[in-house]
């Protein structure tokens, strides 16, 4: 009877033992679970202007770039450049500007296009000078007088300021004024009305015809444009 006794105290004491450890290994601690990956950083954007986009050769332009989400960006013809900025190019003839914008997701490009003009010729002496000849016969008015007379009527005098105030305007022009009579009277005669009328005086009729209406067109000072 001790013996079983004995023997059924091992067999309850082998248990407890055996749950404690059971026990004890299903409460066992856990590893921390593992920390997602970062996502991929967007695929990079990119922007490229020109101001102007037209310009005549010689000139300057202004390439004018921003990017988003990049690491590394370059222009063609210019190198690695910052991430966003400016800067001014000279090209000698029409060029596309390229510029790539890089990261670890992918590439973006941007483009933009300057048209460059031939510059023009260059203007020669005889071009100005026969341009200022016109110019000069296009606003320089002739100033007419009474018969007889070298006063200046209010039409004259309003005819006289609208040609100093292009004189004003262009003063390396040279001229002279000629005085002219009409064809009545002696040629020493209309000599020396026309010295009043103007500093140089010749017979040079405007008009041909025998009326008043042409003699009053031939009382005039006249302004020659001088090369």
């Amino acid at each position: 009877m001790k013996l079983k006794l004995r023997q059924l105290f091992s067999l309850k004491v082998i248990s407890a033992v055996a749950f404690l450890l059971l026990g004890s290994a299903c409460h066992k601690k856990q590893p921390p679970a593992p920390t997602p990956a970062a996502p991929p950083p967007p695929a990079p954007k990119a922007m490229l202007t020109a101001n102007p986009n037209t310009i005549t050769a010689g000139q300057a332009t202004t390439l004018t770039w921003s990017t988003d989400f990049a690491t590394d960006v370059s222009i063609d013809g210019i190198g690695k450049v910052d991430l966003s900025g400016s800067t001014k190019v000279t090209p000698a003839e029409s060029t596309t500007y390229r510029l790539v914008a890089k990261n670890d997701s992918g590439t973006q490009e941007a483009t933009a296009r300057v048209t460059v003009n031939p510059a023009p010729p260059p203007t020669t002496g005889k071009t100005t000078t026969e341009s200022d000849a016109q110019l000069f016969q296009q606003n320089m008015k002739d100033i007419f007088y009474a018969y007889d007379s070298y006063e200046l009527t209010m039409e004259s005098e309003a005819t006289i300021q609208g040609n100093a105030k292009f004189l004003q305007q262009h003063p390396n022009m040279t001229f002279t004024i000629e005085g002219h009579c009409d064809e009545r009277g002696s040629i020493e005669y209309n000599l020396t009305l026309g010295e009043y009328r103007a500093n140089a005086a010749k017979e040079k009729p405007f008009c041909t015809e025998s009326t008043e209406a042409c003699w009053q067109q031939n009382r005039r000072a006249h302004f020659v444009y001088s090369k």
